[in-house]
């Protein structure tokens, strides 16, 4: 199921020379890598208003929180090039296609233009990939309707590695325009391993979202370099701060 012609604003799967001008420690480029994120379940409005004020002051690519803060991130990012993302089926993916095609649906009617969406692993494992390819394009449809891209998060550490290709080649068949590696909360983050697994598989056509683990400026250069596009991290400002040092 293709993706319906539309314009995505902002960092996109294809934004190729971002990665390449990082490779020459570009901290502004960097920081358009990365998907400023707080997701902790304790997050307090305090904390996501310091998210916002940070991804404006380094101008990272979106900011990623839970539904409920959408509409406030929206608030505070209006007129900036910074996106608000939010998560689907999350963490463990386990909720009804419904369920995620609405919380869609809520998250964009909010604010939301990204939406990090969690497949259905059990459905997966169990081999049943319509199912996984149907849910996933129901998020896809629900996003595209409204012009919001797709990333969408087949938690790698609990998957094979043909578990991983197979996600992948379906999340590419619902029309998402990324792949990620990890919600996080899982049992494992994001591995170069894995990462250049998933590019391999979905080719340039597709972003690959590093996320889990990624904390310094060293596993972003590596996360990059085996063909991540966008990167998740809550160690954003100091992955930054970083690279304007080296």
């Amino acid at each position: 199921m293709p993706p319906p012609d539309r314009q995505v604003k902002g960092p996109t799967a294809n934004d190729a020379t971002i990665g390449d001008q990082m490779t020459n420690d570009d901290s502004a480029a960097l920081a358009q890598l990365i998907d400023h994120t707080l997701l902790k379940p304790e997050a307090t409005r305090e904390q996501i208003d310091r998210l916002c004020h940070e991804a404006l002051e380094y101008r990272f690519a979106s900011v990623c929180v839970n539904p409920t803060h959408v509409g406030r991130c929206a608030e505070l990012l209006r007129g900036s090039d910074v996106k608000v993302c939010t998560v689907v089926g999350f963490p463990l993916g386990a909720t009804t296609t419904a369920v995620k095609a609405y919380e869609t649906r809520q998250a964009i009617d909010d604010g939301a233009t990204e939406i990090d969406m969690v497949i259905n692993v059990g459905a997966l494992k169990s081999g049943d990939f319509d199912a996984v390819q149907a849910d996933i394009a129901a998020v896809v449809d629900a996003a595209h309707a409204d012009g919001a891209l797709v990333k969408v998060i087949i938690e790698t550490a609990l998957l094979s590695d043909e578990e991983k290709a197979a996600a992948c080649r379906l999340a590419q068949a619902a029309g998402a325009e990324f792949v990620k590696t990890s919600t996080g909360f899982g049992p494992g983050g994001a591995t170069v391993e894995d990462v250049a697994l998933m590019r391999r598989v979905v080719g340039p056509e597709m972003g690959v979202k590093a996320s889990g683990g990624v904390r310094n400026y060293t596993d972003v250069l590596a996360m990059v370099a085996a063909g991540a596009t966008r990167i998740g991290a809550s160690a954003g400002v100091a992955i930054v701060s970083a690279a304007r040092r080296v």
